[in-house]
């Protein structure tokens, strides 16, 4: 039996032009300046990454103390609109991550919608509020490294 599906988008502005907006995401190198220290976030893969349709990036981090590593897969590549990392090897039984960047008055909207699924069904899913504020502190961090940075 597979495992319950959970889900979380989030929207933020920045006051830049989408280009520029959709280059930082674009760059693999930022994500380790996005994310917060403790979780301990390396690039493993050779930078910079030729981000493109194929395009795989291994990482190696920390979640609640547990070391891991973990390897995503670039499935949908659209310049300056949108792009999608899923998880090819990880902590999850099934990770999908899209970014997608849209004009707004004055700058960019970008929205990052998360699936995922949790191992070890029904056990696993108990998990879900936790991973839950989690991935939501994960992304206020973001949000606000990303706001200094714009």
């Amino acid at each position: 039996m597979r495992t319950r599906e959970h889900h979380l988008t989030t929207e933020r502005f920045f006051p830049a032009v989408r280009a520029d907006v959709f280059a930082y995401f674009a760059d693999a190198a930022n994500l380790q300046r996005i994310t917060p220290p403790e979780l301990g976030f390396t690039i493993l893969s050779p930078l910079p990454v030729a981000m493109a349709p194929g395009a795989v990036i291994d990482y190696r981090l920390r979640l609640m103390g547990v070391p891991f590593r973990w390897r995503t897969l670039i499935t949908e590549w659209e310049p300056d609109v949108r792009f999608v990392d899923e998880q090819v090897r990880g902590p999850y039984a099934a990770w999908r991550h899209e970014h997608a960047f849209r004009d707004a008055p004055g700058g960019t909207i970008v929205t990052d919608a998360v699936t995922w699924r949790l191992p070890f069904h029904p056990v696993g899913d108990v998990a879900a509020p936790i991973v839950r504020r989690q991935l939501e502190r994960i992304f206020r961090y973001r949000g606000k490294r990303l706001a200094q940075h714009f």
